[in-house]
């Protein structure tokens, strides 16, 4: 059996380059007492691993080049030499960007993908992707039912889930989208009271119209000029939940930091990054509020599918290029 894996072969310039990366092919490795063997189904396409692949300082230390790219994923046991880990078993963990993964199974997660849509939802609503919006919006947003909740990227992995999980806490939801179709996806179909297409309207305009009385929770996936637009319309102790900044990641030295951010003082409001790490302890805590949402109908999950690990940096700029329509995944 032959093993692919796909290394770092260079630190990108802007938007990653497929050359940024190199495909690695080895014979497969056997398993040592305690190892199981997962092959690699689907990986999870994040907007943060163009920071991993910097040298900037993160919660995590840098992708080393030569090294297997970071990427979080799910797969199917395929041997095993661990009885906590039968044949068969499905898992969730950082099984790295590559087709399989030889592991003694710590920080795996077992998973019964007989009990899903789709396998993919495990890397998407009920994975870090859905805890990220759960925790993001009540523990960082703390969104209270009747309060005005403002969401950038609202028709992405993490912005979706956040506008069901705002429209089931009883907020009014405001997406922020990019597009017609994308825009008419958060409304229709996630449930927002109203939505901005960024790409043909003016949003500082719009949330004028929409929240005449000031906004209570910004969800912020994008930072740059929709944050700024944002800053302007705060209510009186509102809350700004740092989630990501997709518009300056490939920015380089041109990072843009907030212009408004004076507003915060007037507004007596609070504006607080957050990494989903710091609350994967409490994930049966956040599923136990969501999978009865779920079954209900009110939670779910739009995959965006690019197939085959070659296609793993066109998947990537998918996400910079604003092409990519729900939780972008790659299939192996």
């Amino acid at each position: 059996m032959s093993h692919r894996a796909l290394h770092l072969a260079a630190r990108p310039d802007g938007t990653p380059k497929d050359s940024d990366f190199e495909m690695h092919v080895s014979e497969s490795a056997a398993l040592a007492e305690g190892q199981i063997r997962v092959a690699v189904k689907f990986l999870s396409i994040d907007p943060a691993m163009r920071v991993w692949m910097s040298e900037q300082k993160s919660y995590w230390p840098p992708v080393g080049l030569g090294e297997v790219m970071r990427s979080a994923g799910i797969g199917e046991i395929v041997e095993s030499r661990n009885e906590k880990f039968p044949v068969g078993a499905w898992v969730s963990g950082m099984t790295g960007a590559q087709d399989e993964l030889v592991s003694d199974g710590k920080g795996m997660q077992r998973f019964d993908a007989s009990r899903l849509p789709h396998p993919g939802w495990a890397l998407s609503v009920f994975g870090a992707t859905g805890l990220t919006a759960y925790f993001g919006l009540l523990e960082i947003g703390a969104a209270k039912a009747g309060e005005v909740v403002v969401i950038s990227a609202a028709s992405g992995a993490v912005g979706s889930a956040a506008v069901q999980i705002a429209r089931n806490l009883g907020c009014r939801v405001i997406g922020i989208a990019g597009g017609p179709q994308k825009c008419a996806y958060v409304k229709d179909e996630l449930g927002a009271d109203a939505v901005i297409d960024y790409k043909n309207e003016k949003v500082s305009e719009k949330l004028r119209g929409y929240c005449p009385d000031g906004i209570d929770v910004y969800f912020d996936n994008v930072g740059g000029e929709i944050l700024d637009a944002v800053l302007k319309r705060l209510r009186l102790k509102a809350r700004i939940v740092l989630c990501g900044g997709i518009s300056q990641y490939n920015a380089g030295s041109d990072v843009r930091g907030p212009v408004n951010y004076l507003s915060l003082i007037s507004a007596r409001a609070r504006m607080e990054g957050f990494v989903i790490i710091d609350y994967l302890h409490r994930s049966a805590e956040a599923l136990a509020v969501m999978a009865p949402w779920a079954q209900a109908g009110k939670l779910g999950s739009k995959l965006d599918i690019v197939h085959g690990l070659d296609h793993f940096a066109e998947a990537l700029r998918r996400l910079y290029d604003g092409k990519n329509f729900g939780k972008q995944l790659v299939k192996i």
